[in-house]
């Protein structure tokens, strides 16, 4: 094994190279490219890595968690809060699959998350010698979970390398990458130039708009007596963009998990699952944005009078299910506002639907009231967080009903797993969320379940000081898990019921402030007290018993073209 130098970067005689192990190189390489922060959790394979970051302390931070998946999914909550390029590094083997479940998450949510994992030798990878972390085709794994993979092998190589990872995240589909490097080649010394070590990504050449396909759109949308926006989380950053083409076509947006606060709740046109679900009903046409529209095609039905139009950075997404009347690929921006230029002489007068909206809304928000306890909390989240405050929800009652029941204002202040769903993803992510936009405060809220999966990291919110409020809802049980089998397994219940600890007492032993509400009015209260703290976390239990069910509101019956075989 190639031995670990502990001497910093000391620059060669010609000037043009400095010499650096491959570890400084790759910090070096990091920094250039705006990142101030990597989550992490050390160890043997990765040390010369972690040498590297403490001497570039004063340019990085490194915020150290207590499990590997807190680490990514730190990384992936800084990402999606942020839509910046955000790292975590563990090390290979087992710190890779504990970390596995946060990376996938980041592709399903195309999080620009870079994963920087370690290896055994390099002249002992894919021999199976028994080397400590050993893993059969590691590379094979991670080739799974991200959109761009490499190996380092060299020093000189690493700042190119992570320019490319970079750029990958920059440029189509959004997604996480992943650079493996070797324990003795995190070590290994040799001349970098100054010019790879700081160099920018590749200035991103913007895919050309084509023109025929988006006035082929605008003559479909401008002649549409009634049409339908859909959003996911590619729509993020066009939010002014979509609010404009909303307003010119009269037609409401719906979003569901990711793309929620692209419109602003307080429009009218504004809507969630129920009267998404109707509007699709009714559309002539619509406009999928950023989503793979996978609940409407699968639950709700396509027809032929339905013209569907998909825009979307992969090329591959627009026919996913099937072909779409028409498909915009690129950047959802520049698209959107070439379509608004071009709509408006194909734009048949529509009254305007703000009142019949509006009317609507009332009604669904009466509606909304069989959610009982749901509502009132969720309402009372909603009073305390700032227009700006961010909400992370979790795989649970009181997340499922936020999709449907919660007012988002603006983009990136709910985040969600996404399609993946992933139970736990939520306080540690949430701490993600916080740690990068700590100029504003996040809620993080879980049930009793989520929580314990990544319960320990409270101990990195205290280490690093992270201002998360995080409230539980307590109900002794995987709620949705035995409500199913209550319903639908006739009442045989197995597996769905949890032993807690109090967790009032829980977060005071981390040194977190802490305290128990019982009712809406005592949570606006606690929730009160937890934001004008911005020194460390703090921990808000709820007691509940049995919920509602927000089921009713999100699975919703076919509407269009033939039902299921």
């Amino acid at each position: 094994m190639t031995a670990v130098t502990t001497s910093g970067p000391q620059s060669t005689v010609s000037g043009t190279a400095v010499s650096m192990t491959t570890a400084e190189a790759t910090v070096e390489a990091l920094i250039a490219h705006g990142l101030d922060t990597i989550y992490a959790l050390p160890g043997v394979h990765n040390d010369a890595l972690f040498d590297a970051l403490f001497k570039a302390a004063d340019r990085i931070r490194t915020v150290h968690t207590r499990h590997e998946q807190g680490a990514a999914y730190m990384a992936l909550g800084a990402a999606l809060a942020t839509g910046r390029t955000q790292a975590y590094s563990v090390v290979p083997g087992p710190g890779l699959l504990n970390s596995s479940a946060a990376l996938l998450t980041a592709y399903g949510t195309n999080a620009p998350v870079l994963a920087l994992i370690g290896h055994i030798p390099q002249a002992a990878i894919g021999r199976m010698l028994g080397h400590l972390h050993e893993i059969r085709d590691q590379a094979g794994i991670i080739e799974r979970l991200v959109d761009y993979y490499a190996r380092i092998h060299t020093p000189a190589q690493a700042p190119g390398l992570v320019a490319a990872a970079i750029a990958s995240m920059g440029s189509g589909r959004p997604g996480p990458a992943a650079l493996e490097c070797a324990i003795d080649v995190w070590g290994m010394r040799a001349p970098v130039t100054k010019a790879s070590m700081i160099a920018p990504p590749a200035p991103r050449e913007p895919a050309p708009i084509d023109e025929d396909a988006i006035r082929a759109a605008a003559k479909r949308l401008g002649g549409a007596a009634r049409p339908l926006i859909v959003v996911g989380g590619g729509a993020q950053d066009a939010a002014a963009e979509v609010t404009e083409l909303s307003r010119l076509l009269q037609a409401p947006v719906l979003a569901f998990r990711r793309g929620r606060g692209v419109l602003d709740a307080r429009d009218p046109l504004s809507v969630t699952l129920p009267l998404g679900h109707e509007e699709w009903a009714k559309a002539d046409a619509v406009l999928g944005i950023g989503t793979h529209l996978h609940i409407p095609f699968n639950q709700w039905g396509v027809d032929d009078d339905l013209a569907l139009i998909r825009l979307d950075a992969d090329p591959e997404e627009p026919a996913r299910f099937q072909p779409p009347a028409v498909a915009l690929v690129g950047d959802a921006r520049p698209i959107l506002r070439r379509l608004i230029d071009l709509i408006p002489p194909h734009n048949q007068a529509r009254p305007s639907r703000h009142a019949d909206m509006a009317a609507r809304q009332a009604a669904f928000r009466q509606q909304l009231t069989r959610l009982g306890p749901l509502l009132g909390f969720l309402d009372v989240i909603r009073a305390a967080l700032p227009e700006d405050g961010i909400l992370v929800e979790e795989v649970t009652q009181m997340g499922f009903a936020a999709r449907v029941a919660y007012p988002v204002y603006r983009p990136r202040t709910y985040i969600s797993p996404g399609h993946q769903d992933n139970l736990g993803w939520g306080f540690a992510t949430a701490l993600g969320v916080q740690d990068a936009r700590r100029d504003v405060p996040v809620l993080s809220i879980s049930g009793d379940g989520g929580f314990m999966f990544t319960a320990a990291e409270l101990a990195t919110a205290i280490r690093h000081r992270i201002p998360l409020t995080t409230v539980i809802f307590a109900d002794g049980a995987f709620g949705n898990v035995r409500r199913n089998q209550e319903e639908r397994y006739g009442n045989r219940l197995i597996a769905s019921d949890l032993a807690n600890p109090d967790f009032v007492r829980f977060g005071e032993s981390f040194g977190a402030a802490a305290e128990r509400a019982r009712t809406p009015p005592e949570l606006a209260a606690a929730l009160t007290r937890a934001f004008k703290r911005r020194d460390g976390p703090t921990l808000i239990e709820v007691p509940v018993g049995p919920l509602p069910s927000p089921w009713e509101f999100i699975r919703l019956p076919r509407v269009r073209g033939r039902s299921r075989p």
